[in-house]
């Protein structure tokens, strides 16, 4: 399987950069994940929601470049289906097993994902109602799916 993981903006923590390496590294043996990063649009502190939109909008054009056409696409979003990691582990075989090769998750900026992305989006995915810093979303989301290779292959992972 490919999985790539759009994501907006760069990771700017030399500690996440670290976590992002070991949970690539990790994968490696069950498929293999590509990192594209799109620039983030600058917003002001205090953008109000019309200029929050724009930023969205410009962002969306990004990602979609990104991730191609022959990819079943899965953005994360408050929205989406919340699972824990079994059920997650469990989609992601079904999603193995029905053929499905290319997956792109993809993940906003500080301001989310513009509707043109989650509407269009195959799956909607929601990492858990509590908020996290988009740089630390891409972390968990590698994390999950490093454990749902486990799960998928019986291998002991801390619970």
């Amino acid at each position: 399987m490919n999985i790539k993981i759009v994501c907006v903006g760069k990771l700017k923590e030399s500690y996440l950069r670290d976590a992002q390496k070991e949970y690539l590294k990790r994968l490696s043996r069950f498929c293999k994940v590509e990192i594209i990063e799109v620039d983030e649009e600058k917003a002001p502190e205090t953008a109000k929601a019309s200029q929050e939109k724009k930023v969205r909008q410009k962002e969306a054009e990004r990602i979609v470049k990104a991730f191609g056409k022959n990819t079943t696409t899965i953005a994360l979003a408050l929205d989406g289906k919340e699972m824990d990691s079994v059920e997650f582990s469990r989609e992601m075989q079904g999603l193995m097993t029905g053929g499905k090769s290319d997956l792109s998750f993809i993940i906003g900026s500080s301001t989310g994902l513009d509707e043109s992305i989650t509407k269009n989006a195959d799956y909607k995915f929601c990492l858990s109602k509590l908020t996290f810093p988009h740089q630390l979303a891409r972390i968990i989301l590698l994390e999950q799916i490093y454990r749902a290779y486990k799960i998928i292959n019986n291998e002991v992972y801390h619970k």
